[in-house]
C-alpha cells in the first residue's frame, strides 16, 4: 500500500511553529503583518484570500485586507503597492491573481519590494533562489519540499522529474530540489517520449494543470508522487473516467455538481510508494508557507 502524505497534518505542524515564532517576536515588540490585496469580486479568490486573513488571525499575525474595485487602473494599483512598500507595519504583500484585464499584473508584481514579496514571484527573489542565496521562495514549491522532508522521504541523490515549467511551481520547485541535491529533469508539453522520462523519476512532481494527465504507466513503481494540480470537473463523463466505482465521491459529485481531481490519475497512485492526495495534499501547505514567509520576511527586514 502506498503511503498517503497528509498535507493537512504537515500544514498544521508548520502553523504551530509559525505561531510560536509570532509569540517570540511579540515579546520583542514585533508583530509580523501581511497585506492582502483582492481586486473585484471573484468568488474563488474571495474564499482563498479570506482564509489567508483568517489564518493570520489564528496565528497572531496582523493582516490588512484591501479590496479595490474591479475598475481599478494599473496606475492606481501601483500607487497602492507603493504605499504598502512604505508601511513599516506590513512585512508581506500578497496580490491575489487573477487581476482584471486592464491591470498590468507583471508590472504590479515587479513593483512589490523583494523584501516584502511573500509569494516569491519577484525577479530578484527568483534570481536569489537560483543562486542559492537566502530568499523568499514561492509558497507551493516550498511546501513540496516540506512535505518530502517532514515525511522522511529521501531527496538527496534521488532523480526528481517535474512535469510543468511554470514560474510559479515548475521552475522554482526544480531549483529547491536541486539545492537539496536531487538530480532534476523538467518536462513539459513538448517533451518527447514523456512517459519514458517520467518513469525514471524517484520523485515525480505533477504541475501541468491538466486533470489526470499522469497515468499509471507513466509512474516508476514505488516512486513518490507529488500532485500539485487542482482541477474542477463538472461533467459526468470526466467523473467516470477518474472515479468510476467510488460511491462516496459520487455522492458528493451528485450533491455539488463538481469534484476535484489533480494532475495525476487516481489509478496512478496505486503504483506509487507514497503520494499526496487531492484534495488534502499540497494545497494546505500553500497557506502555511505564506504564513511562514511573512514571519521570515519580518525577521529578515529587521536583521533577525
Amino acid at each position: 500500500m502506498a503511503k498517503v502524505l497528509d498535507g493537512a497534518a504537515i500544514a498544521a505542524a508548520i502553523k504551530k511553529e509559525v505561531a510560536e515564532d509570532v509569540k517570540a517576536l511579540a515579546a520583542e515588540g514585533i508583530r509580523p503583518g501581511l497585506a492582502a490585496v483582492l481586486v473585484g469580486h471573484v468568488p474563488a479568490s474571495e474564499i482563498y484570500v479570506r482564509s489567508k486573513v483568517q489564518t493570520c488571525a489564528e496565528l497572531g499575525l496582523f493582516s490588512d485586507l484591501i479590496t479595490p474595485p474591479d475598475t481599478v487602473t494599473t496606475e492606481e494599483m501601483l500607487d497602492l503597492v507603493q504605499s504598502l512598500n512604505d508601511r513599516d507595519d506590513i512585512d508581506g504583500i500578497l496580490i491575489q491573481l487573477p487581476l482584471p484585464k486592464q491591470v498590468d499584473a507583471k508590472a504590479l508584481l515587479d513593483s512589490v519590494l523583494p523584501a516584502k514579496d511573500v509569494d516569491g514571484f519577484h525577479p530578484v527573489n527568483a534570481g536569489k533562489l537560483q543562486a542559492g542565496r537566502p530568499a523568499l521562495a514561492p509558497c507551493t514549491p516550498a511546501g513540496v519540499i516540506e512535505i518530502l522532508k517532514r515525511s522522511n522521504l529521501p531527496i538527496s541523490g534521488q532523480h526528481a522529474v517535474i512535469v510543468g515549467r511554470s514560474d510559479i511551481v515548475g521552475k522554482p520547485v526544480a531549483m529547491l530540489l536541486l539545492h537539496e541535491n536531487a538530480t532534476v529533469t523538467i518536462c513539459h508539453s513538448k517533451t518527447r517520449n514523456l512517459g519514458e522520462v517520467t518513469r525514471e523519476g524517484d520523485i515525480l512532481v505533477a504541475a501541468i494543470g491538466r486533470p489526470g494527465f499522469i497515468t499509471p504507466e507513466m509512474v516508476k513503481p514505488g516512486a513518490t508522487i507529488i500532485d500539485v494540480g487542482i482541477n474542477r470537473i463538472t461533467m459526468i463523463e470526466e467523473f467516470d473516467r477518474f472515479f468510476a466505482g467510488d460511491a462516496k465521491r459520487q455522492a458528493t459529485f451528485a450533491k455539488r455538481g463538481s469534484t476535484i481531481v489533480g494532475d495525476v490519475h487516481p489509478k496512478a497512485f496505486e503504483v506509487a510508494g507514497a503520494y499526496t492526495p487531492v484534495p488534502g495534499g499540497v494545497g494546505p501547505l500553500t497557506i502555511a508557507m505564506l504564513m511562514a514567509n511573512t514571519v521570515r520576511a519580518a525577521k529578515m527586514r529587521r536583521g533577525l
